[in-house]
């Protein structure tokens, strides 16, 4: 028996043991788990051998095989003609001489993160785990180390939830410029690399399907991953009578490992309720029933490790994360070590800025649930995938809520200009918060707040002393009953 028939096996053994079968019907019966309600921000990793060039993005290895794409020219000028220098030969140089999963995990936690999600395979073909199924993975070359096998168990050493990261759908046709022109794609000694090549035009092959599902099965199997994302190509018609058996493997194995599993996906490509919705590089104008996802990264320009990054704010990553929090979501952020195994320290640093605003606010975020308006202000964000460019520019009446146990959170998106904050969704005229208000906090800060409560707004006042930062939290106890 083959290693892909061994895993085609186990996939259907653990279908046919349920609970959940492989029909759309029965996997509406999937309920999120609270870990995942719970935990709201999590961190993303791009690392491969397209952090060697750090050029572009980490779609190198498709641009560099792309005439007229910068990475084409910056290739050849580099590194000389793709026929002499292909990206296979960026693999010896990704040496991970510096990669230590503990620092990692250790850098990770102090962010505030609760999940951690690396990329397993990313659309090039190379697998950073032991894989006995491609035999270009990063425990037989490059860092000769099974990566994700490694921070699995640095991240769960450190009390985060372990999740994973699947792009190999898209390996149908990610290198297909290759074969346009003299290259090491079209000599075809170097197949299993670079795969089939294939026009984007044309449906992945039944072959291809199989072994793309035996190989997140071995993923699966190998790592017992409590988050598995899927990047946008499974969307596809020809891939869609597929992910119901592949949910019902995975949903049935965690059942079994007695985990709760999450299954992050785009566009339409499964059918709402049965797993989580995930919003690339966007945002949800509205507070959504069922919780989501959004995944960005730190950095405008790459996910994957480039030079010249053009870094976002920890303020503006802040914000992304507060009002995603504030709509039944949670983040996925993203940083990009570089070759050598290190993360930038401009990307350590933002990491670092978020866990120290969390360490003081996190109680407004972790396990927290959102409120019966998501917040209030003029400032108002672009519904979907990849709008995140068109984020608004907020300011002291942008206000967002959230909940947990008794208590009513009231989140500052704009540090206040008067040393108020005018709350106008908790005017006593209105019915949307009915009880008496027992006392204001402002987290970090020991003392009651002084406010006024009337028709019009709640109006909190700031201590003078108190170091608000930019997005000052308040924590609204109401009175016993």
């Amino acid at each position: 028996m083959t290693s892909t028939a061994r895993f085609l096996r186990a996939l259907d053994q653990a279908v046919a043991q349920g609970p959940f079968e492989p029909t759309w019907e029965s996997l509406t019966g999937y309920q999120v788990p609270d870990w995942f309600r719970d935990a709201k921000f999590g961190v993303f990793v791009h690392w491969g051998p397209y952090s060697v060039p750090a050029f572009g993005s980490e779609w190198y290895s498709r641009n560099m095989y792309q005439p007229g794409m910068p990475e084409f020219e910056h290739h050849r000028s580099v590194y000389g003609p793709q026929n002499e220098f292909g990206y296979k030969d960026f693999i010896p140089k990704l040496t991970g001489e510096n990669f230590d999963p503990d620092d990692w995990a250790a850098l990770f936690r102090q962010a505030g993160a609760q999940y951690v999600v690396p990329v397993a395979e990313h659309h090039d073909g190379f697998a950073m785990y032991d894989s006995t199924l491609n035999p270009w993975n990063a425990a037989a070359m490059g860092p000769q180390r099974d990566v994700i096998g490694q921070l699995a168990d640095a991240v769960r050493a450190r009390s985060m939830v372990f999740g994973l990261s699947s792009h190999r759908a898209e390996h149908w046709w990610f290198m297909n410029g290759g074969m346009g022109f003299d290259s090491d794609v079209r000599a075809g000694r170097h197949a299993d690399l670079y795969g089939p090549a294939q026009p984007q035009e044309l449906p992945a092959s039944p072959q291809f399907i199989e072994d793309w599902l035996a190989r997140t099965a071995e993923l699966i199997e190998r790592y017992q991953p409590q988050l598995v994302y899927f990047d946008w190509w499974i969307h596809q018609p020809v891939f869609k009578p597929h992910l119901p058996r592949l949910a019902a493997f995975y949903y049935n194995s965690a059942t079994a490992w007695q985990r709760g599993a999450v299954l992050a996906y785009k566009h339409d490509a499964f059918v709402p309720g049965t797993a989580v919705y995930d919003v690339e590089r966007g945002a949800s104008a509205l507070l959504r029933a069922d919780p989501w996802q959004t995944d960005t990264a730190v950095s405008r320009s790459s996910w994957g490790y480039v030079e010249d990054h053009d870094y976002k704010s920890s303020t503006e990553l802040l914000t992304v994360l507060v009002d995603t929090v504030s709509k039944n979501g949670c983040l996925l952020l993203n940083v990009g070590p570089r070759a050598d195994g290190t993360i930038a320290e401009p990307e350590a640093q933002l990491l670092r800025e978020i866990g120290a605003w969390l360490a003081v606010n996190g109680e407004a975020i972790y396990a927290s649930r959102p409120w019966i308006v998501y917040g209030e202000g003029p400032a108002r964000v672009t519904e979907g995938q990849f709008t995140e460019n068109a984020s608004p520019a907020y300011g002291p009446a942008d206000l967002r809520f959230t909940t947990r146990d008794d208590h009513l959170y009231v989140i500052a998106l704009g540090a206040a200009e008067d040393g108020r904050i005018h709350v106008r969704s908790l005017a006593r005229d209105l019915t949307l918060y009915t009880r008496r208000i027992s006392t204001v906090h402002l987290l970090g800060h020991p003392e009651p707040l002084e406010y006024e409560h009337n028709a019009h707004a709640l109006t909190v006042r700031l201590p003078e002393q108190a170091p608000t930062g930019p997005m000052p939290v308040l924590r609204i106890t109401p009175a016993a009953p």
